[in-house]
């Protein structure tokens, strides 16, 4: 990890703030849907940059200053999020488009001596002008149609490594893996300003005991995936077939299936946020759903990661899943604490659990000698 992507992950760092803004604005259904939508085309960008840094060093020469103007219209997006359905939805896709061309010219530049790489980026390019085309668009319209678009754009756009295929594209696979690790932290990181952001500066006994109770969530949520999940996930990567294979692990495992591991932090620090603001009353149907379902969304985020890497199914991840979907009527009547403290006392004990059930095996992984692999190797 060189320190320029740590800097230039800072301002994704806001980006995901102000997602977690636009949905605490507006606490509905349709609101929830369009931090959502926020929240992908965002995804999108980043990995993207993640797969760049694989082939580019983001040190050397023109590409640190490409990387700062990245950082510049990266900057100006996260600014237009809690307006990109409204007064700024026009202003959000032109710098959004800015950010976007920017990695397809550094991709263009690292391909020019590898035909393989430079069809990978031909297809990506168009991909992604039809992606940042139906965003333009969308800023005409409001409502239901105004989100359709929206949906569309996203989904051609993250659809287009099945339309080119993915043999062309070059990896570095622990940097991969690490970069990919550290945007989970950085959501976590966002849960925890959403704790603080939702005390609003005032401290009373339900207050701290919320706060306790969220960070010992987001422990538990970092100790699922970087415990062993991680480690075993990296060493896989590392490990397969150089070329599609690898690539198709990587496209599918941390390109996709990373998303709603981040989308559900995400949720979770707004229904934590919420939380501390009034822990004696009841969540709103919405806000319950994005505690609750948002650690149930990066829990059956983690089952579908493993099983794209080593084909099996942790039945207590799936199981607990699917039971916090379950309690949401539940979560209408009682005190947010409460629920708060249900959640908290149900992944402690999955993680108790687990950890007793791995035995020797997770000592073997995690006592592994292993090195990634950087981009200057």
């Amino acid at each position: 990890m060189t320190p320029l992507e740590l800097f230039f992950d800072l301002v994704f760092v806001l980006a995901l703030t102000q997602c977690t803004a636009l949905m605490y604005q507006h606490p509905t259904w349709e609101g929830l849907a369009q931090g959502m939508l926020v929240l992908g085309v965002l995804w999108w960008s980043w990995t993207g940059y993640a797969w760049l840094t694989s082939v580019v060093d983001p040190e050397e020469g023109a590409v640190r200053i490409a990387m700062f103007a990245a950082m510049a219209g990266l900057l100006i997006v996260a600014i237009c999020v809690p307006e990109a359905f409204d007064s700024l939805a026009l202003e959000f896709a032109l710098a959004y488009g800015v950010v976007r061309a920017g990695h397809i010219a550094l991709f263009m530049l690292a391909s020019r001596d590898d035909p393989a790489l430079r069809h990978s980026t031909v297809g990506l390019a168009g991909g992604t002008a039809v992606g940042v085309g139906l965003l333009i668009s969308a800023s005409l319209f409001d409502g239901l149609a105004q989100a359709a678009v929206w949906s569309l754009a996203l989904l051609l756009d993250m659809a287009e490594p099945f339309f080119f295929g993915s043999a062309g594209w070059k990896l570095v696979p622990g940097h991969f893996a690490e970069r990919h690790g550290l945007v989970i932290i950085i959501a976590l990181g966002e849960s925890i300003v959403a704790i603080g952001a939702g005390a609003e500066a005032h401290l009373t006994a339900g207050i701290a005991a919320a706060a306790v109770l969220g960070v010992t969530v987001a422990a538990a949520l970092w100790w699922t995936y970087f415990d062993v999940v991680a480690l075993v996930s990296a060493r896989r990567l590392a490990r397969a077939p150089e070329g599609q294979e690898r690539n198709e692990l990587a496209r599918d495992s941390y390109s996709y299936l990373h998303f709603p591991m981040v989308a559900g932090i995400i949720l979770f620090a707004l229904g934590m946020k919420k939380t501390l603001g009034a822990v004696s009353d009841p969540l709103d149907i919405e806000l319950a759903f994005a505690l609750l379902g948002g650690v149930a969304f990066y829990l059956l985020g983690l089952v579908a990661f493993r099983f794209r890497h080593i084909h099996s199914i942790n039945r207590q991840r799936l199981l607990l899943g699917v039971a916090l979907f379950g309690l949401l009527p539940a979560a209408v009547e009682l005190p947010a604490l409460a629920t708060l403290a249900i959640l908290t006392a149900l992944l402690c004990a999955m993680v108790a659990y687990e950890t007793a059930s791995y035995g020797e095996g997770r000592a073997r992984v995690r006592h592994e000698d292993f090195t990634p692999e950087r981009p200057s190797e």
